[in-house]
């Protein structure tokens, strides 16, 4: 099964650093989690997963190769996920929430969520390059089937994050709970949720590879 993987507990060791750093879906899921509830960043959660789990296939299949060595590419589909990021932090920061008279708080349906978080981490081309670049590392160059290990080192990774993410989610919740009791908290957290997400957009489209 770990035919033409080499140090596999160094890779492990790094993979669990990786998912443990904080990053823009960490950012997300937090802000996600804190202003809609647990199942909210569950699904979100479950949809950052299925957009790496995209990348990791991309890049096994060749097509993040091609991202990385084309500047017109890996520009056009950053600022794509800027815009997006942008755009969805403003229509959230406008967003009227709960506790405002005759208003209720906003609930995107699962689907909608899930194809948020998969558009957030998709739309990323960083993520892409992430996997082409480390992955490599832990395959032998004699490796009898690389496509196959870079699939295998790729589903470790998901796997991990998975279980770290759905964590974070769930600890968030835990912090909903209490804050929801305080009336500013529907208001507060629009805004904070709107500001984190066009931060991220911002901070997407300024930062070089």
């Amino acid at each position: 099964m770990f035919d033409g993987i080499v140090n596999l507990p160094v890779f492990l060791l790094a993979a669990l650093a990786l998912c443990a750093a904080p990053g823009p879906d960490s950012a997300y899921i937090l802000g996600r989690t804190l202003l809609q509830g647990r199942r909210a960043g569950v699904v979100s959660v479950l949809g950052i997963v299925t957009g790496a789990a995209m990348h990791v296939l991309a890049a096994g299949l060749g097509l993040s190769a091609f991202l990385a060595a084309s500047a017109e590419a890996f520009g056009a589909v950053k600022l794509a996920g800027a815009a997006y990021l942008v755009w969805l932090g403003v229509k959230t920061f406008r967003e009227r929430p709960a506790g405002a008279p005759g208003v209720a708080l906003p609930r995107r349906t699962d689907r909608q969520l899930f194809v948020q978080g998969v558009l957030t981490d998709v739309l990323n081309p960083k993520v892409a390059v992430f996997f082409l670049a480390f992955l490599p590392h832990f395959i032998a160059p004699d490796a009898p089937h690389k496509v196959a290990s870079f699939l295998l080192l790729g589903g470790m990774v998901l796997a991990m994050g998975l279980v770290w993410d759905l964590g974070l989610a769930l600890a968030a919740s835990q912090l909903t709970r209490a804050l929801r009791r305080r009336p500013s908290f529907g208001r507060w957290s629009n805004r904070a949720m709107g500001v984190l997400l066009a931060v991220l957009g911002v901070g997407l489209a300024t930062e070089e590879l």
